[in-house]
């Protein structure tokens, strides 16, 4: 084997929050139910959105897209996060480590794009309203939902090239509840000095230009609402941005606390403890905020919920008189 220094390292142990077992089983309590609700909050708008004639706008096409995002980022990273809570610690192989960092590099850059594209979808539904038929049409609509997907899963294609060629011969221990790539990297006895410069540069078209691409659109939009004379007009041109504003701010706020300020300015720990925030915490606040806020949806969700239990009704009613 010779030096242990050179032992291939095939798990890593991922050390998660380091608790009290009573504050982790806190945790794994309110973690679950952010995933179960997450699922199916998310799972509802796709259904709704595929079903319902009154939600058949871009809008709400876009919409339907960055819930199977959400979904998929769900599906990525809680499972994982709750064995690591539950258990205080878990193995993880190295594969499925590789595996986890490229879906979640993945969805979390396609979340990013989506998130710009409905940015421009808004900007074009108020600033332009006159063209935004003409403008949006089915074939825009079906690019701008294709490219976000394509070019996010290209990023974790790249990051899964350079990390696939890594060796892992040093210490196996991750304190982290997920694979991320700056955790990985501390892991790794190969040479990640390019990856380190990839890292950083991919992180201003995929996060500092979305971020100010979309601060420029609601400055846009925010000068035509003012332009709006009527009171009425204000509040619904208001009502139709501010879900999307909320949950852009929630998402790129906590994503960049964790990536772009340096280690030095912010602890390892207090990125660790921030990054549910935006793992966890923003694909169950984008059903909430998005139905909750949104007239239409609600709507629509009732109507399907009294047509189920209306049919359902019907359905026992015809199996009483057999």
């Amino acid at each position: 084997m010779g030096n242990i220094n050179e032992t291939v390292v095939s798990q890593f142990l991922l050390l998660g929050f380091r608790n009290h077992w009573f504050l982790n089983y806190f945790l794994f309590i309110t973690f679950l139910l952010i995933f179960i609700l997450t699922l199916l909050g998310n799972w509802i708008i796709i259904m709704l959105v595929a079903r319902s004639q009154s939600l058949m706008s871009p809008m709400y096409f876009f919409l339907s897209h960055l819930s199977f995002s959400d979904i998929l980022l769900t599906l990525t990273v809680t499972p994982q996060m709750l064995q690591v809570i539950r258990d205080q610690g878990s193995f993880i192989h190295v594969t499925n480590c590789v595996i986890q960092l490229f879906f979640y590099s993945g969805s979390t850059t396609t979340e990013c794009l989506l998130l710009t594209v409905m940015s421009y979808d808004r900007y074009l539904a108020i600033c332009k309203p006159l063209h935004y038929n003409s403008i949006m049409d089915m074939k825009l609509r079906s690019y701008l939902t294709i490219w976000p997907w394509l070019i996010g899963f290209m990023v974790g294609s790249v990051l899964l090239t350079f990390v696939c060629n890594f060796e892992f011969c040093g210490p196996y221990i991750m304190d982290h509840y997920l694979c991320d790539l700056a955790p990985l990297l501390q892991l790794t006895c190969s040479d990640h000095s390019t990856l380190d410069v990839l890292d950083f540069i991919l992180t201003i078209p995929f996060i500092v230009f979305p971020f100010f691409f979309i601060m420029f659109t609601y400055i846009s939009i925010v000068l035509n609402i003012l332009k709006i004379s009527s009171t009425g007009g204000r509040r619904k041109a208001f009502s139709t941005c501010s879900s999307h504003l909320i949950v852009v701010s929630a998402y790129y706020g906590t994503l960049m606390n964790v990536y772009m300020i340096p280690s030095n300015l912010y602890s390892y720990n207090v990125k660790k403890i921030v990054s549910p925030l935006y793992t966890a915490g923003t694909p169950l606040l984008n059903p909430i905020i998005y139905s909750l806020r949104n007239q239409e949806i609600k709507a629509a969700f009732w109507k399907f919920l009294s047509t189920f239990l209306t049919i359902r009704t019907f359905g026992r009613m015809q199996k009483t008189r057999h």
